[in-house]
């Protein structure tokens, strides 16, 4: 209730709105502008635009929501106890609703002729090898997302927002070629829904929400456990981190995209 009764909160939830919506038009935009799109150059040119775009909505956006933008990334966050299940939900469900809106902003005004909307598609390998290319590609950058966001580091320099966005473009040029890279279920959901093309849809939602809480799993408990903390943790689960959020609307920092 802390939360449903936030300015800043509902603030957030537009903001991943906005930002999905923007980094969806953006990508996509580039991953079709191009008929010649199976030279390796529209690989490398489609990789940039989604680190890039992730990279500058991340610094742009982050301060108000922590800049999510991918329900893998949402999920990972939630399996570290770093976000209410409330605001997870909520996320996603933005995150949804503006890669829908995006596709279909680009479906109207796509280049005369061009019958391509992005619609990821297993080229060469099959489901279970693409969950796990998926899988292992998410896994990456939620590793990355919690790793560069840890408010116990201190010694995290330069900018987040930006090794966050090259570990987009990485997980794309490595696995672009095989999936089409779907490490971000709402940007495989987007298109799909307006094409109305689900086939191996189910890859791009398993592989990449799997890959994101093991990643998140991964560092807590293995590589840079934090068990001392466990109770306040779970109480996050329920009502949100401490301080975060008060009834009026007064905003503190987000925690999940700041630079250190």
């Amino acid at each position: 209730m802390r939360e449903f009764k936030s300015k800043a909160f509902w603030r957030a939830i537009l903001a991943e709105l906005v930002g999905m919506t923007m980094f969806i038009f953006l990508s996509i935009s580039a991953a079709i502008g191009n008929s010649n799109n199976t030279s390796p150059d529209q690989e490398v040119k489609v990789s940039l635009t989604f680190g890039l775009a992730i990279a500058t909505l991340a610094q742009s956006l982050g301060h108000i929501s922590g800049a999510h933008l991918n329900p893998a990334v949402t999920l990972g966050m939630l399996a570290s106890c770093q976000i209410s299940v409330f605001k997870g939900v909520m996320y996603i469900v933005a995150q949804m609703l503006g890669s829908a809106l995006a596709s279909g902003i680009v479906y109207g005004t796509r280049p005369e002729g061009n019958a391509a909307l992005g619609v990821n598609a297993l080229n060469g390998v099959s489901a279970s090898q693409g969950v796990g290319i998926e899988l292992l590609a998410t896994f990456q950058l939620v590793l990355c997302v919690i790793a560069v966001t840890d408010k116990r580091r201190h010694d995290v320099t330069g900018s987040a927002p930006l090794a966050i966005g090259l570990s987009v473009a990485l997980g794309h040029l490595a696995a672009i070629s095989y999936t089409g890279c779907g490490i971000n279920p709402a940007r495989s959901f987007g298109p799909a829904l307006i094409m109305n093309d689900y086939t191996n849809h189910w890859v791009y939602w398993v592989g990449p929400l799997c890959g994101g809480v093991a990643a998140a799993l991964v560092y807590d408990f293995l590589l840079y456990p934090k068990f001392d903390d466990f109770p306040e943790r779970m109480r996050v689960l329920v009502s949100g981190p401490v301080g975060d959020y008060d009834v009026n609307g007064e905003e503190t920092a987000a925690v999940e995209m700041s630079s250190k």
